[in-house]
This record gives C-alpha cells, sequence and structure tokens, in this order.
C-alpha cells in the first residue's frame, strides 16, 4: 500500500507539472510575440521541449506503476520510471547545448531587450515554474528528480530574467542576459549530468548507494550455520527499491528448521536494504550448485 499510494503521487505530481509547464508555455509563446522578445520566444521553444520530456515522464510513470508483473516483464514496469529519467537527462542535456548556442554569440553581439515585458513574464514564470518545482520535489522517485531539474532550470532563467529585467529599466547592460543564462545552463547541466550518471548505475545493475555490498556479503557469511555464499547479488529496480539474490552453503546435517530459522535472519535485510525482491537458495556442503558446479566452496 505505501509503495502504491507513493508512485500514485508521482503520476499526479509529473502530471500536473506537465499541465503548468505547458499552459505557461502557450502564454509564454504569446507574450515573446507580443513584446517582440527573441529572449523569450527562445525560452518558449525550450519549454516546448520540457512539456514533451514532461509528457513523456508522465507516460512511463503511469507504465512504471502499472501494477505486478507479465510474461514480458517478469520484474514489473518499475524501470519504465527509469526510462522516462534516461529520456528526459537526454533532451536537457540537447536543450542546455542550444541555450548555449544562442547566448554565447549574444556576448559578442548584445540584443535590445524589452524590459517592462520581461519583468511581467518573468514574475509569472517564477510563480508557475516555481510551484511545479515545489510539487516535483515531495515524490523519491529518479524521474521526478530529473523533471525537477528540467523546472528547476526554468525557475532559475527566471529569476536571471527578473534580474536583468530590473537592471535594464535603469541602465542599458543586455549582455547580462546572455552572462546569466550561460552560468544558469553551466549549473543545471552539472546537476543533470550527475543524475543521469545515477541513472545509468541503476540500468546497470549496480549496487544501490549508500550500501556496502562486502558489508552486506559478510552479514550473510557470519550467521550462525552458513557456511560460505557464493552467487550474491544486489541491485536496484528504480533507484527507490532494490532486490538480493544469494546461494548460501549450510552443512548437510542442517535440518528444515534451521534453514527456516537461518532465511528468517536474511529476512531481516528487507527493511534494512529497501528490498523489493529477496531470493535465497540453500545449497548443501556436498551438493553442486545448479549455477556452477566448480562454485561449491566459495572463498568469500
Amino acid at each position: 500500500m505505501g509503495h502504491d499510494h507513493h508512485h500514485n503521487h508521482s503520476v499526479k505530481n509529473i502530471r500536473a507539472a506537465f499541465f503548468l509547464n505547458f499552459g505557461f508555455t502557450i502564454i509564454e509563446i504569446i507574450g515573446g510575440l507580443l513584446t517582440n522578445s527573441m529572449a523569450i520566444l527562445s525560452d518558449a521553444l525550450h519549454d516546448l521541449g520540457d512539456s514533451l520530456s514532461l509528457g513523456i515522464s508522465w507516460y512511463l510513470q503511469k507504465k512504471a506503476d502499472k501494477k505486478g508483473e507479465d510474461q514480458t516483464f517478469s520484474f514489473g514496469y518499475k524501470r519504465f520510471s527509469l526510462l522516462g529519467a534516461l529520456i528526459n537527462s537526454i533532451i536537457l542535456i540537447g536543450g542546455s547545448l542550444f541555450i548555449l548556442t544562442q547566448a554565447v554569440p549574444r556576448l559578442l553581439d548584445p540584443q535590445p531587450i524589452e524590459a517592462t515585458g520581461m519583468l511581467i513574464l518573468a514574475i509569472l514564470g517564477i510563480a508557475v515554474n516555481g510551484m511545479a518545482v515545489l510539487r516535483l520535489q515531495r515524490g523519491n522517485s529518479m524521474n521526478e528528480k530529473v523533471v525537477t531539474w528540467h523546472l528547476l532550470e526554468d525557475v532559475l532563467g527566471w529569476v536571471a530574467v527578473l534580474i536583468v529585467s530590473i537592471v535594464l529599466l535603469f541602465k542599458d547592460l543586455p549582455i547580462l542576459d546572455p552572462i546569466l543564462s550561460i552560468m544558469i545552463t553551466f549549473y543545471v547541466l552539472f546537476n543533470v549530468i550527475k543524475n543521469l550518471k545515477k541513472t545509468l548505475m541503476i540500468f546497470l545493475e549496480a549496487v544501490p548507494e549508500g550500501i556496502d555490498f562486502n558489508t552486506v556479503k559478510n552479514k550473510i557469511s557470519n550467521l550462525p550455520g552458513v557456511i560460505s555464499t557464493h552467487h550474491t547479488h544486489l541491485w536496484s529496480l528504480d533507484g527507490e527499491q532494490n532486490a538480493l539474490s544469494t546461494h548460501i552453503i549450510v552443512k548437510d546435517s542442517t535440518t528444515r528448521e534451521e534453514i527456516v530459522v537461518l532465511k528468517g535472519h536474511i529476512q531481516e535485510f528487507v527493511d534494512e536494504l529497501n528490498l523489493e525482491h529477496l531470493t535465497i537458495q540453500v545449497d548443501y556442503q556436498n551438493e553442486d550448485c545448479c549455477m556452477d558446479k566448480q562454485m561449491v566452496h566459495d572463498p568469500e
């Protein structure tokens, strides 16, 4: 019930962010045309890309929340959320590079800007995108985190526009606009690349962050009745819920009751490691392991 409640909030958060972003993009396009501001129209194009990626995230998060597994996806659909995070990261990197191609030339050739129109749209932009960021910050999924960076980029961008528009009301310094745009873009690129690395590590089934794999293996190996372990694997399904599988070797004389107790001790890892899936295979000391007949006595 806890996971279902959490994922339902993920879908609602991303859906709300999508409608806020898409609605404001339309307003931004109209405002850019009325103020004849290429900077705002360029940002509107970027926001349109954000709306597309938010729509993708919304769809994929709904897929990720599909209950249970099927004959195609035996682990269920949780990793669809990661796919959304990956696509959004790529779109955001592409959009940031596009902004740089537009901002860098303006360092050499600053363009005149309509300050009053920028000021009005900046206040509206901060309010709308800020609401979406606050909504998504309550979520924990990797998808929501990447989408949050989309919207945070917009908030920071509009803060820069607000500052520039206020300055331009009193002094003609249009070069401030590309300087702030470049600084914000590099800041966002740093964070989205960091999140992209985390997403790729999950896809590559790396040990989840914050967990010492050797400590987990040693805890299992040191349990009373366990001779050794092998084929121990720990990975994350979606950045939140983890999975653990292991083979344990016990003495040939170990009884069924002792094995039940032993499994109970390992079961305690479920809460400690936030496990969604736990698989334990018991191999007797003189039994050939079905996975690797050469690895009966693991030096671990």
